[in-house]
Order: C-alpha cells, then sequence, then structure tokens
C-alpha cells in the first residue's frame, strides 16, 4: 500500500472514530435529558413534599437535589396509606389476569389461525373491532352488571375484564399464521389432538410473542384506574393506582409521596421487562437456529 493510500485511509479511520464519539455524546445528552423528569422524581420523593414545587422556580441545584432528604413520604405510603396492600393487590389482579388470560388467548389465537370454519374472518373482524373500542365507553353499563352479580368489592370482579384481551389475540394469530401448515399436518399424520398440537408444536416456537401477549394483559391491568375505581370502594381490595390517588384531596397534596408511589408502581413493569428481555433473545436466537 502506497504512503499516499495508508495516510488516506488512517484519515478515514479517524473520522470515523470522532464521529462515533460525537454521535455517542449527542446520544448520552439525550439519554440524560429524557431521564431528568425521572431523576426529579426519585429525589422528589426523598424531600418533604411541600417542597418541591417552591425548588422548581427558578431553576437551580436544590430544582433536582434536595437540600432535606427524608423517608417520611415512603413512611406514609406503606404506613397510614396502606400502599403495600394495594400493590400486593394489584400484582395479584396482574399475575392472575396473565394465567386465566393465556388460557383463553392461547386456543382463541390458535383456532383462528389454523381452523378454518365458516364465520372465521367475521369472528376476527369482530375481535379487531372489539378491542378497538375504549374500555370508557362500556365500562359503566359493565360496573353496574358486575354489581348486580355481587362482583363488585372482588378480586373476580378486578381480573373478568382484563381476561379477554383482544390486542392479544390479534397478536398470537398474526404470529400462528406465519408457522407453516406443514408442521400442523405432520403432527396430525403421526396421530397428534389439536392440544397436543398446539401445546407440543405451536407454543414451543412462539415463545416470544406469548411473552408479549402476557406483557399486554399485565400492563393493561396493572395500568387500570377507571375500572377499580368504579367495581371497588373496599380499601382490602384496592389497586395501587388507586392507593396512589390518595395522596391528595382536594384541600391536600403531597407531591413527594405521589412522586414515591408512582416510581415504585413503575418499578415493577420495568423490572418484568428488563428479566424477560433476555428471553426474546433466546427466542429469537433459537428460531434462528433451528
Amino acid at each position: 500500500m502506497s504512503a499516499v493510500a495508508l495516510a488516506t485511509s488512517r484519515g478515514f479511520e479517524r473520522r470515523q472514530r470522532t464521529q462515533r464519539l460525537i454521535l455517542g455524546v449527542l446520544a448520552a445528552l439525550v439519554g440524560i435529558l429524557f431521564l431528568l423528569p425521572a431523576i426529579w422524581m426519585l429525589f422528589g420523593s426523598f424531600r418533604p413534599g411541600g417542597d418541591i414545587i417552591g425548588s422548581v422556580s427558578p431553576l437551580s441545584w436544590n430544582t433536582l437535589f434536595p437540600d432535606v432528604w427524608t423517608l417520611d413520604n415512603y413512611a406514609a405510603l406503606f404506613g397510614p396509606l396502606r400502599f403495600g396492600q394495594a400493590l400486593m393487590n394489584s400484582l395479584i389482579v396482574g399475575f392472575a389476569s396473565v394465567i386465566l388470560g393465556l388460557i383463553i388467548t392461547i386456543p382463541a389465537a390458535y383456532a383462528l389461525s389454523v381452523f378454518r370454519f365458516p364465520g372465521r374472518e367475521l369472528v376476527f373482524a369482530v375481535l379487531v373491532v372489539g378491542f378497538m373500542i375504549p374500555f370508557e365507553a362500556i365500562a359503566i353499563p359493565l360496573a353496574q352488571i358486575f354489581t348486580q352479580w355481587q362482583l363488585d368489592n372482588t378480586y373476580v370482579g378486578l381480573i373478568l375484564p382484563g381476561i379477554g384481551n383482544g390486542l392479544a389475540i390479534f397478536n398470537l394469530r398474526q404470529f400462528f399464521r406465519g408457522i407453516p401448515t406443514e408442521l400442523h399436518e405432520a403432527a396430525r399424520v403421526d396421530g397428534a389432538s389439536e392440544l397436543r398440537t398446539m401445546t407440543q408444536v405451536y407454543l414451543p416456537l412462539s415463545v416470544t410473542p406469548v411473552i408479549n401477549s402476557a406483557l399486554l394483559i399485565f400492563l393493561a391491568q396493572w395500568s387500570a384506574y377507571l375500572w377499580p375505581l368504579l367495581i371497588v370502594s373496599d380499601e382490602n381490595v384496592q389497586v395501587a393506582a388507586i392507593a396512589l390517588s390518595r395522596t391528595f384531596t382536594d384541600t391536600s397534596f403531597n407531591f413527594g409521596q405521589m412522586f414515591g408511589g408512582a416510581l415504585v408502581i413503575s418499578v415493577v413493569p420495568a423490572v418484568m421487562l428488563l428479566l424477560l428481555q433476555r428471553y426474546f433473545t433466546q427466542s429469537v436466537a433459537t428460531k434462528g437456529l433451528k
């Protein structure tokens, strides 16, 4: 290689490194900007509630970092406000909805993708239209029905509306349709029942969409506010989102408690996504190898 070509190559590499460094710094700055509200909430949860708004103007170092650190907000949340019990109720409702929802969602998606029967596309169209209708449009009459059935102030009343998740069925159905039909035909030739074909052929190939559907069901229940507000008045059965609303009233509010509760509520799905991320990677890699 000539000296000119070598110099050109080295200059190109230096420019590449400089560009990567600049892009990395810009990405880090943008990431910090997105994290600032979460950092403000985190530090705000450790300062007296009345100091949070007062520290916003004028903007200073004290806006982000408190002068006085306290655990009183968390003590009140997990003490008189009974936020810990409400958090446990949300976990019970969320995981129970996931289990029951997958028991319904997986066979429904399998039937709509594998079986051919009159009206299949109509059923699917109704399903798609169904999950596009805002839940708020039917929440009040549905709550009246549940009250008549004496399902108010019960875990059953909180769980039932969340187990038939149309978006989760749509997600699984679209993936099942991508699985070669030869696998289904081979299983039938071997004498496998539809249940065995679904559980031993389709599900092992569908780890990622099943996890996605489970997360859709869990997050819908975890973030639900209107339905628990309508159906539950007993604090022993109340969920975390409603317990968080008790940190403020018409005449008083405590932003420190609100920030602490909001962070705890957001940490749970964030940890779940972090833990399940490796299963996404493993599933995609295993499918590619197969």
